[in-house]
């Protein structure tokens, strides 16, 4: 009991004093974290070896023992296949043919008849070419009160040769063409004036061609030109041209000079219509030398041609000569890769005229011409192109042109006091007319290629012309336009179409008087109205050789005047076959 009494009062006493300690001392907590990476090992166990050594008293020897093997060969038909790489299917190559022929009949007695054909001799290195091609009508124009039929049929035949490092060809070419001059109203002159002229014009042309050309050399190419140009009333035209291109390079720049001759000289029979009296012919003679030096420079995205043309120009009928010197700058940047680039230049050059291009562009002119050659001092121009989407392409240009004795077409006047052969001093044919013209003009085009069986193409043309003599530029539009389209349906049927518009152009009828002089001629300015030409042609292909098509002018049937006093046929339609073959 003693000892009880004393553990219990002192166990109290202790629990006491550490409640106390509790109270009156907090010593915090504390986290202590251990770590031990775990690495475990693997002890080695105990082997057996795969040759323990015996020690046995008693070791028992190996015995050798000799075998053969009976080997029986065993025949075998048995082949490993080669292995192949798999092949792409190819789409074969069209079919080509070297033989084209077409022909063609429609109202107004049109006929149309076109061939071409194109030999390979020696392996593919010489070349005969063969083209002949026909347009006639017959018909007759209202309100016209002489012949308006013509034809224009032209013969080339070819020859090309292909090297290693020069090509070389010759040519040449024949044609002859039949125009009347029709341009006179039903009841402008009398029945029996009208039952005796005669309004029918033949032209004739032959020509032989050459050119040259090298690979790997200073000199790169050169071609000629030579021409006999004639008609029924004894008009005659000689021309030669000569053409060629030097190449030298310059450090990382490209020099190039081009030299030209040139050399027209010819004779009309009969004198100017504003004579009274038939009393002499013309004769003309135009000589040029021309040389233009240019270099090229490329820098990125900047092309710079830099350049000047030098013209000597002889005329030699009257022994007169001068010498030209005319700028040939061009340059282009992109802007934004070929979506736009900006391009301008100013260019100029002494322009060689001819009986021959006049007859080209107007078949009604006189064979009584005056040939002069085209001062085109300079033609600025600033412009922008590019394509707007991957398949649609603009182009839209301001220029302005100075030119002195620029030819203008105009009517010529009514002369009844002549008594020509042919029949074309009644105010129904055309002279050349030379004025100095400034120029202010504005172009624009969009082409769309959808794809290749669709594309469109829109231009349109703004022209205001300032003349030195204050007369209108003769015959010259100020608005022109056209719209083109081609559509290959399917594989078979394929269509296309062409719209174009001429604006608004002024001539001059007149008569001649005895003892005036030309400008004096009582005078009557024309307005020609702006006219609409829509055409289209399509066509259906029975196989790759045979096809059918037809081809339809003048669909609005609009009764306009292409030159003065000239009318065209109205409606006119045209159907035809097409054959290819090899010959």
């Amino acid at each position: 009991m003693d000892k009880r009494t004393c553990i219990f009062p002192l166990l109290f006493l202790s629990i006491w004093g550490v409640l106390l300690a509790q109270e009156t001392d907090n010593i915090g907590t504390e986290t202590v974290t251990v770590v031990k990476p775990y690495s475990p090992t693997v002890s080695d166990a105990f082997k057996i070896k795969s040759s323990p050594n015996l020690n046995d008293s008693i070791v028992l020897q190996k015995k050798d023992i000799d075998y053969s093997i009976f080997s029986v060969p065993v025949a075998s038909t048995f082949t490993p296949a080669k292995g192949k790489a798999s092949r792409v299917k190819k789409v074969p190559p069209p079919t080509l043919y070297n033989t084209y022929a077409s022909l063609g009949l429609g109202n107004y007695n049109n006929a149309l008849l076109d061939f071409y054909t194109s030999q390979e001799l020696n392996r593919r290195e010489d070349f005969l070419d063969v083209g002949l091609n026909h347009f006639s009508s017959r018909g007759d124009i209202d309100f016209t009160p002489l012949d308006t039929d013509f034809y224009n049929t032209k013969l080339d035949v070819s020859y090309q040769k292909k090297d290693r490092d020069m090509n070389w060809g010759a040519g040449i070419g024949l044609q002859h063409q039949m125009y009347n001059w029709y341009g006179i109203e039903s009841e402008s002159l009398d029945q029996a004036i009208i039952d005796g002229i005669d309004e029918t014009q033949h032209y004739f042309n032959a020509q032989g061609t050459a050119h040259l050309e090298f690979e790997d050399s200073y000199f790169r190419k050169g071609d000629v030109l030579l021409r006999r140009f004639w008609d029924v009333a004894e008009s005659a035209e000689n021309r030669a041209i000569i053409n060629s291109t030097l190449e030298l390079p310059i450090t990382e720049e490209l020099l190039t000079v081009d030299v030209r001759l040139d050399l027209v000289n010819g004779s009309f029979e009969n004198t100017s219509v504003n004579n009274t009296v038939n009393d002499g012919g013309i004769d003309y003679s135009q000589f040029q030398a021309g040389v233009t030096p240019s270099l090229l420079v490329l820098r990125d995205d900047l092309a710079l041609n830099l350049g000047a043309c030098f013209v000597y120009g002889l005329e030699t009928e009257n022994s007169d000569s001068n010498f030209f010197i005319y700028p040939a700058v061009i340059a282009s940047y992109r802007l934004l890769e070929d979506n736009v680039i900006v391009y301008g230049g100013i260019e100029g050059q002494l322009e060689q005229n001819s009986y021959h291009d006049f007859v080209d562009e107007n078949p009604f002119v006189s064979p009584t011409l005056d040939i002069q050659p085209t001062d085109r001092q300079y033609e600025s121009y600033v412009g922008l192109k590019g394509q707007l989407t991957s398949n649609v392409g603009y182009n839209v240009k301001g220029s302005y042109t100075a030119e002195n004795r620029k030819p203008l077409f105009l009517l010529n006047p009514q002369n009844l006091f002549r008594n020509d052969e042919k029949g074309y001093t009644y105010g129904n044919s055309f002279q050349v007319f030379y004025d100095d013209v400034k120029t202010l003009g504005i172009f624009a085009e969009l082409n769309v290629d959808v794809n290749r069986n669709f594309m469109l193409g829109i231009n349109a043309e703004f022209n205001d012309y300032d003349t030195e003599t204050d007369n209108p530029a003769w015959n010259l539009p100020s608005v022109k336009g056209s719209l083109f389209m081609d559509y290959q349906i399917n594989d078979q049927w394929y269509l296309g179409a062409n719209l174009f518009y001429i604006g608004e152009r002024e001539d001059l009828t007149s008569l001649v008087v005895e003892n005036v002089q030309p400008s004096e001629f009582p005078a009557t300015i024309l307005t020609l109205d702006g006219f609409f030409d829509v055409n289209a042609h399509f066509g259906y292909r029975f196989n790759e050789q045979l096809s059918i098509f037809i081809k339809a002018s003048n669909i609005a049937n609009n009764d306009y005047q292409r030159w003065a006093n000239f009318r065209v046929q109205s409606f006119q339609a045209l159907a035809g076959v097409s054959y290819k073959f090899d010959l």
